[in-house]
């Protein structure tokens, strides 16, 4: 008795443990924003290997589909409590005699069972299932169950559940299901793999019992003549459709799970788990045959890997992503670049600039000094400074030495706290870590907070988070930059002219329509970067390699800008020769002026070197100049730049305390020869003129031919407009008698 008892209880704590209604989440169905099919997102059996899907809940239960169930599976559902008595004796008599064909008992309750926790088929599993089935029903109700079964029910290929294996065969509610595909759907469960519809015998196998739940149907009265003709010939004629395949997209998809896995994306109802993607899957598969055309003409120079986006500007939606060339490619292809930190190159210049302007420290018609002096050992990858530039030109030539004395006038800090709210960071290492050269590459950042951040640039200062899909939360965006300075910085990056001389006119930064565009490319050309974003779309490149090795002077301009601009060709429709008149909108209190880029001052009619400049009223410059001589009036004289007047030069008298001044001209040489280039724009073909002078004094004069040309600083490098004939230059010492010897030089 004792034994009896506790084998009682034993078998009554055990079933009463499984005795819970427990089902895996339900697994979504991804699609593009059309429409068409982008993957699903499974769960992993980690033990087999296995994805299984599906498992979506019933909000209602379909009278069609219960009684189509209950028609062969267990016809007395409604009259016992989770076991039928007449089953059990019915298959316990065919296994005993071992004669025709044998049944089995197993209620709707107990495959529920048996389905949340699946065991060996022994006895005393089985009596394990019959007393848990029991226990389910009392304690949930039929309901319940048949709800519970048609969420768990295998369907063949990885579906789970009546409602996902609608969606995954017929590509409809369950709801829509007509009485034929119903018929073959309640057939497949007995035996997923035998009744695997998508195979001709197992389509076969499935037809048959589909034409026998038909026949019970309507023996029961629950379909009439008509309807059971009907659902008979289209069973008959059934011919499944291929189900839809996953795109080359995993990079893509395995985002989408992560964003799941982290509640950044759920579907709108459990019951129909469907997420609706921002992805474009025509232009997706676009892009990733036009990074994988042009990595290929890359490899011969280390090129092993690629990194895209596309995101549409007016709204922040993902268009867009190859995460590598490949998947599967023996080159480092399972990393996504799109999500993996890398050294940005030049890329985080704008938004230096930007922070520059926000704080007063830079205005458009400052001159930055790019050379050898201050610059702290950084210099650009042509080795060459090309001496005071607005900041227009210093931006859009993507100058180093500009860039990080710039850095050193906002400050490390403040510049790293606007870089982390930017997101393109998220680090607690302090800024001096990365010292100046954070503005050339040494803080790493990932290609996604790269399109986050120029996302900002690209709409009037508003920062908002990357849109994934439909059903994802989308905060408030929030302002980190002035409309002002924004639109300024847009101006400065779809600026050609101010482009030269570093990138050639009509080349891969140049378009038919406005563009504004960012090249970078970090310290050994291990990575090259192209961020640019017109009226619809940004785009942003990454090319290099998984090892983070060196390649053969790849840099932004000659290798990402390229696909960039083959992308945006794809997306604008362009074609050769098209020309859009239009630009970007423009800073609404600024006017548009012509600026003198060797000394940043309004063009007077005498400057030959100008750019359009957008400047506010109280940014007009005045006009320097000395007074005039009897031999003519003085053309304004420039001051050569900004760092000059922040240093403390002024047009001041020189000392006349030291009688013994020692003043020569360094550069250009007695009697040079030279060529100008008919190619090269009038702006841009520049002499450099540089002065020894000891002992330093505050400043010098320029003269050329006979008439001042520029006052400066004796250390700043001058830059004279090359005119053809001969010509005189000769330095003089403001209110002394000093000057150096005359140097012809001939322009041809």
């Amino acid at each position: 008795m004792l034994i009896l008892a506790a084998g009682t209880l034993t078998y009554g704590y055990l079933i009463d443990q499984r005795a819970q209604l427990n089902a895996p989440a339900p697994t979504p169905i991804l699609y593009d924003r059309s429409g068409a099919f982008l993957a699903q997102i499974g769960h992993v059996d980690n033990a087999s290997g296995r994805i299984d899907y599906g498992y979506w809940p019933l909000e209602q239960l379909p009278d069609r589909v219960v009684k189509a169930t209950l028609a062969l599976e267990d016809r007395r559902f409604y009259e016992h409590v989770g076991v039928d008595p007449y089953a059990v004796g019915r298959a316990a008599w065919q296994n005993f005699v071992g004669a025709g064909r044998r049944s089995g008992a197993s209620t709707i309750a107990m495959q529920v069972a048996r389905m949340q926790q699946p065991e060996s088929r022994t006895f005393m599993h089985k009596s394990l299932e019959a007393g848990t089935g029991i226990l389910l029903t009392l304690r949930y109700g039929r309901e319940a169950m048949l709800a519970q079964y048609l969420r768990l029910a295998p369907y063949g290929n990885g579906s789970h559940g009546i409602a996902h294996a609608s969606r995954l065969y017929f590509d409809k509610p369950v709801a829509d299901l007509s009485w034929a595909e119903i018929a073959l759907l309640s057939a497949i469960p007995q035996s997923p793999t035998r009744m695997n519809p998508l195979r001709p015998g197992g389509l076969r196998h499935a037809v048959q019992r589909g034409h026998q739940i038909l026949n019970a149907l309507a023996k029961q009265n629950v379909m009439n003549a008509d309807e059971a003709e009907i659902a008979h010939r289209q069973l008959a004629s059934m011919r499944m459709p291929d189900l839809p395949r996953r795109p080359d997209a995993l990079h893509l998809i395995l985002r989408f799970h992560d964003l799941i896995e982290n509640g950044q994306v759920a579907p709108a109802s459990a019951s129909a788990p469907l997420i609706h993607t921002t992805i474009d899957l025509a232009l997706q598969a676009d892009v990733t045959a036009l990074a994988r055309e042009y990595l290929d003409h890359w490899r011969s120079a280390g090129a092993q890997q690629v990194g895209v986006m596309v995101v549409s500007r007016q709204t922040g939606e993902v268009l867009a992503q190859v995460g590598s060339s490949n998947y599967y490619d023996r080159h480092a292809g399972a990393f996504d670049y799109t999500r993996t930190q890398r050294s940005p190159g030049s890329t985080l210049k704008p938004f230096i600039y930007a922070l520059g302007f926000e704080n007063g420290v830079l205005k458009p018609t400052d001159m930055l000094l790019d050379l050898p002096e201050g610059a702290s050992g950084i210099g650009d990858a042509d080795r060459e400074f090309l001496g005071p530039m607005l900041p227009r030109q210093a931006l859009a030539n993507s100058r180093n030495v500009p860039a990080t004395n710039l850095l050193r006038s906002i400050g490390l800090e403040t510049t790293f706290r606007f870089l982390r709210e930017l997101g393109l960071h998220d680090l607690e290492t302090p800024a001096d870590y990365f010292g100046l050269s954070m503005a050339i590459g040494s803080l790493p950042t990932r290609l996604d907070k790269l399109m986050r951040a120029y996302g900002a640039l690209a709409n009037d200062g508003q920062l908002r988070d990357l849109r994934w899909a439909f059903e994802q939360p989308q905060p408030q965006s929030v302002r980190v930059i002035s409309l002002d300075t924004a639109r300024l910085i847009t101006s400065f990056l779809s600026d050609p002219q101010a482009r030269l001389p570093s990138f050639h006119r009509y080349g891969s930064l140049e378009y038919p329509f406005p563009v504004a565009i960012k090249t970078g490319t970090s310290q050994g050309y291990r990575d090259a970067w192209a961020m640019a974003y017109s009226e619809k779309v940004i785009v942003g490149v990454w090319i290099g390699r998984g090892d983070s090795g060196t390649m053969n002077r790849m840099t932004g301009a000659g290798s990402a800008a390229r696909l960039v601009h083959a992308v945006i060709d794809r997306v604008h429709g362009n074609k050769p020769g098209d020309i859009a008149d239009a630009r970007f909108p423009t800073p609404p209190d600024r006017k548009p002026m012509q600026v003198c880029v060797v000394n940043g001052q309004t063009n007077d009619n005498s400057c030959s070197q100008t750019l359009v400049e957008w400047l506010k009223p109280d940014e007009t410059p005045k006009l320097a100049a000395l007074p005039s001589r009897p031999d003519g009036i003085l053309k304004s004289l420039p001051i050569s730049a900004t760092a000059g007047r922040s240093q403390g030069f002024s047009l001041a008298n020189a000392d006349t305390s030291n009688p013994q001044i020692h003043i020569a001209i360094s550069t250009p040489a007695r009697n040079s020869q030279i060529w100008r280039n008919p190619e090269q724009p009038a702006a841009f073909d520049r002499l450099a003129l540089k002065a020894d002078v000891q002992p330093h004094v505050p400043q010098i004069v320029w003269y050329v031919d006979g008439q001042p040309f520029a006052v400066t600083d004796p250390d700043r490098t001058v830059f004279w407009p090359i005119q053809s004939g001969e010509h005189r230059f000769q330095i003089r010492l403001p209110y002394r008698d000093e000057t150096s010897a005359v140097v012809p030089v001939y322009v041809q």
